[in-house]
Formats: C-alpha cells, structure tokens, sequence
C-alpha cells in the first residue's frame, strides 16, 4: 500500500479492511495479517464503514462519487451509488450511510427499492477549511451521528430523514479523528491542546462542554473506543509509545504499544493518522505504522485491555545442595489482583531438564511472594515464576538462577607436553574420578592454527576403571580435551593435555658427480667450480620457510658459516643453490629444519632434518 485512508474491521468473519487512496484499492487480511483479497479499481478510496448486520463494508470512493458495497463472505463488489459529491468519512448509523464531502456530509438510504441520497446535511454549523471532514457514530447509540470540521463540532438526531442539529461546538483544528462513547455520553477527539497539554479530547455529548480528556504523547493523531468503552488513543511518536489505551475516565493508561525501528532513521514507526481500529469483541486494536521507507505495516495489539504486570524473582546467588533456600519475588501492575492469589512454581535443574512444578506461591496484599525450596541437585537451578492473568491483567512471569554447590571429581588426560613425529597415531585417556550418576567423558581434539576447528573425538561413558580414550593423528600441535558436564552432585570437570607434532622434512642433493664415505659419514662429491643444490620437502602451512644451516670442517670441529629462511612452494618444496668455493678440500654439512615461530607459523614443533655431507674435489 502506498497510502491509509480508513480501516474498519469486520468481526463477524475476523477480517480488516484498509484503504489506499493513493492506488486506489482495498486489502483486506485476517487477524494475523494475512491477506485475503485486493479489491482494485477504486481510485482515491478513503471512507470505509461496516453495515450494521456485518454483510457489506461500504466504500467511498471519490472518483465518480460515489459509494460502493462489498460483501464481506465473497469479497466482490455488490453495489455502486452514486452519491453527487465526493464522499470521504463513513459512518453507517441505523442502516444508513453517512459520508463527509467537502466541509458538509450526506446520507445513503439503500434500505428502499431505489438508493435515497440527501446532500448538505450540516444544518446552522460553520464547518469551514481544508482540515478534514469527520464523522463518528456507535451502534450502540441509534439516531446519533457526530460531525466535526476546522474548529467546529456537532451532535446530530439522525432518527428520521436527514439529520436534525442537537448542539454544536467548538474542538481544536489538529483533530484527525473523532468517535462516539457507547453509552452516548462523551464525543472524543484525538487532539484537544487547551489547558492540558497533549490531550485526546472528551466532551459532552449533551451541550459540548469540554471535559478532562485523556493525557497523551504528542503528537495525538487517532483515538477509536471499544464497544467496552475501552479507549484507544494513538500519537505521531517518534520516540515515545504511539498507541495508548485507557479505561473509561482514567487518565493513566492500562497499556502502551510502542513500534519498532524499521527504517533508515534514529526515530522508530509511527502511526499512520486516524489508522486504529478495534476488533468488535475487544480483544485487540489493530493500527497501521509507517517507517521512512514509506512501508506501512498492519500491527495487531493484543490484550489492549489487560495490564501488563511485571514479575520479579529474587533467589540466592549461592545456595547448598540439600539445604534449604528461600527465593521472595513481586508483582506490580497498575491494579494488583487479591491477597492469595496462586502463583505457578516450576524449578529446573540438570536432573529435570523440562522444568518441575513445586508448590503454588500465593500474593499477599502488596503484590510481593516467598517460598522455600531444598534443591536436590546442584548447579544452574532456576525458579521460574508464572502467573495466568485474569480478565483485567495479562500474564506474567520471571525468573532468576541459584548456583547450588556440588563436590569436586578428579579428571586427568595423560600425554600431555610429549612430541611426536609427524603422523603418529597417539591415545590419549581421560580418567575420571568418583561421580554421582553421569560417568559421560567427551574428548576433543583443537589442532593448531585457526583454519582447523575444534573436533569431537569420542563421547561415551568410561570403564569399570574410569578410563576413555581416543586416538589422535598428530599432524599439528594438538590440544586434546576431555570433558565432564557434571550431574546432581559433581561440578563439570575439564582437563586438557597438548601433544606436540613435528613436520616431515627430507633434503635431495643434486649436482654431485659421486657419492662416497668420509670415516662413517656419507658424503656427496662436488667439484669446486660446482654449485650444489638441495631441494628440502616439508609439510606445507601457508607462509612457511625452512631454515637452511651450513657448517664447516674446520680445526676439528664442525663451524657455524651461515643460517637463512627459504620459503616454501605451495607443494612444500624450497630449492636452495650453494655458490661453488673455488677450491678443493673444503667440507661441508647442510641441514633443512622447521623452528616453531620463526619459520612463518607456531602450528608444529621444531624438527630438524638430517645433515647432508659434502666436499669439493678438483
């Protein structure tokens, strides 16, 4: 919809009608806003009233002037009068329907074989301006229909042909909606700003005296009244509630709704003006909502006239098992229900997950509540608190969480701190101690480096010796947990151990005319104009570099010469060319190694391949 001219709502098949001048259509949904029908072809609908039997919705549409009938079971159009002037506001009172046009209103009699249409029914009032013509009637109130315009307002006998002028007034020229109690006694506005401040306005519907009214957020732009006489009042509001509903007389409301932000801006929805709507048999007020995407949104508020308590549950923070504890609590609502009314008591704890339902609390005179408990199991126990409401209070609960003390189990991991070669099958056992009933070990292994996740190993109860064990391919440095949730009267329980993993490295020489020993070692033969080369294979991380080391012969002892980082290919392969001495009978020894953070990454341990041998020859 692009545009909110009128709602109404049709109880008797639980259906809302609203129109969209704008695109010239009517969607109707159901009470969850589900839509039923789009009845298009009206353009600049806007007025929309319910026949009195629930049969037909009447249209106003001010293309072609004239008004049309839907039937409510079919959702087809049944009817089209022509009404001489634009129609706007509807209201159906007695049978007939009246509608606004320009600063004036007439009425449709369709009751005889041929449509009656009487125009210019405002009589000695000076209704004038482009403020909107409105009208306002209850159908517990025959032969009344009450008009307003700019300042003025107007009470009408209806009773017979046209409409016989009972008493006229003045309302303020911010009024965007009007309605009629349904003991005939007060017409309320939805603005009156004089002497109090943002008002609904109420006045007499016998002399138009001006009465208190109803205190509202600015800005107030809607107000519908129950057939209860429950008094729903809407505002333009940014940031405070938009729709505010009232018991008869009170000024303080029983219940606020405040719309959600699903725009672009800091302020949240507001209501569309004159967009309320009651449902006939109170049970909710329906409003449309704009946001500054120009999204209009059916809102159903339900329980509009039931306070909304709010419960409170105060327990221990601590308690011990087997002791008893006493958890106090209060409700507060803006009436309180009587002294002894039963609360719902319902305890949670891990030997009775789905909740246990203890003894009913009951309300002493100033809302507040106690009861004591001996918890049976230890750990997270929550009391929740419920209470069902009743015809005036919608229900309420709360909740709070005791930790209850349990004993402490022992929980042990072996292999914790050892290195491994690369690809060693490990076990590692969990060994638990005295439990209450749960003799459940989960094992998890956490390989290093974050682009392997934490990885459930095995969860199963442990043996006759308490022992549960899982086997972990160490192809990482590895943290291995296990893991105890606990039970009634064990805490949980968790014991970690990290078995370290080193890398698979191997060195390949190339360049060499022949191989042969040197004492015991075996060594590679190079001429000295030669340049050797080793290609190293390592286990691949991305960003590694293995870390080349060369040492030579030399006064008997093997000499530190040079140590620099090659990084490796993405196949885990690093080339590395030794420039050629010059001369003869030097000897050498090259090692390829892994060192956990310097060599790009911490996800191994430190493994140093083996040496490779070499001299040079003539």
């Amino acid at each position: 919809m692009s545009s909110v001219g009128d709602m109404v709502v049709d109880g008797t098949h639980q259906r809302v009608y609203v129109s969209d001048p704008t695109g010239g259509k009517i969607v109707v949904t159901d009470y969850n806003g589900t839509v039923k029908a789009t009845l298009t072809g009206l353009s600049g609908v806007s007025g929309l009233a319910v026949s009195d039997d629930g049969g037909q919705v009447y249209a106003a549409v001010t293309t072609g002037d004239r008004v049309v009938s839907v039937d409510t079971t079919t959702y087809t159009q049944t009817a089209s009068y022509p009404v001489g002037a634009a129609p706007g506001d509807l209201e159906v009172v007695d049978g007939r329907v009246w509608f606004a046009h320009d600063t004036d209103f007439g009425s449709l009699d369709v009751s005889g074989p041929e449509p009656v249409v009487r125009l210019a029914q405002r009589g000695d009032v000076n209704f004038w301006g482009a403020y909107g013509m409105f009208l306002a009637a209850d159908p517990a109130v025959p032969g009344t229909l009450v008009a307003g315009n700019g300042g003025a307002l107007a009470v009408y006998d209806v009773s017979a042909d046209g409409a016989v002028l009972r008493v006229k007034g003045d309302m303020d020229t911010a009024v965007k909606q009007l309605d009629l109690t349904p003991d005939g006694k007060q017409v309320l506005t939805s603005w009156d700003s004089a002497g109090y401040g943002y008002h609904l306005g109420a006045y007499s519907a016998t002399d138009l005296s001006r009465g208190a009214g109803y205190p509202i957020e600015a800005y107030p732009n809607a107000v519908r009244v129950a057939p209860d006489g429950t008094v729903a009042g809407g505002s333009f509001s940014w940031y405070d509630p938009d729709v505010h509903i009232h018991r008869p007389g009170d000024p303080e409301p029983v219940r606020e709704y405040d719309f959600p932000n699903t725009g672009n801006s800091s302020g949240a929805d507001t209501l569309v003006d004159g967009a309320l709507a009651w449902a006939p048999d109170s049970s909710r007020v329906f409003a449309v909502s704009v946001n500054t995407y120009g999204t209009h949104t059916l809102r159903a508020l339900t329980d509009p006239t039931k306070e909304l308590p709010a419960l409170t549950v105060s327990a221990p923070a601590k308690a011990e098992r087997a002791k008893k504890l006493t958890v106090t609590g209060k409700l507060t609502s803006k009436t309180l229900p009587p002294a002894g009314t039963a609360l719902t008591v319902t305890r949670t704890d891990v030997e009775s997950p789905k909740g246990r339902a203890l003894a009913s609390a009951r309300l002493k005179a100033d809302g507040s509540f106690s009861f004591t408990d001996t918890p049976p199991a230890g750990g997270k126990v929550t009391y929740k608190v419920t209470w069902a409401g009743d015809a005036t209070h919608a229900p309420a609960s709360g909740a709070d969480t005791v930790e209850v003390s349990r004993k402490a189990t022992s929980l042990t991991l072996n292999n914790n701190g050892k290195v491994y070669a690369y690809g060693k099958k490990v076990t590692f056992t969990a060994h638990l101690g005295t439990t209450y009933k749960n003799r459940t070990v989960s094992i998890y292994a956490d390989p290093f480096g974050a682009d392997k996740p934490r990885k459930l190993l095995r969860t199963g109860k442990v043996n006759s010796k308490g022992n549960l064990s899982a086997t972990v391919t160490l192809t990482r440095d590895t943290t291995v947990s296990a893991v105890f949730t606990g039970d009634a009267r064990y805490a949980s329980k968790t014991a970690k151990s990290t078995g370290y993993a080193g890398v698979r490295v191997s060195t390949a020489v190339s360049k060499h005319y022949r191989t042969g020993k040197i004492g015991s070692k075996a060594y590679y033969y190079f001429r000295k104009n030669t340049d050797p080369v080793f290609t190293t294979t390592m286990t691949y991380y991305k960003g590694r570099a293995q870390r080349v080391q060369v040492q030579v012969w030399y006064a008997g002892a093997w000499r530190d010469t040079a140590a620099e980082y090659f990084a490796l290919n993405t196949q885990g392969k690093s080339v590395v060319r030794l420039e050629a001495p010059g001369e003869s009978g030097i000897r050498a020894r090259l090692r390829s190694s892994y060192i956990n953070g310097s060599s790009g990454d911490s996800v191994n341990s430190t493994t140093h391949g083996a040496w490779r041998y070499f001299t040079f020859t003539r």
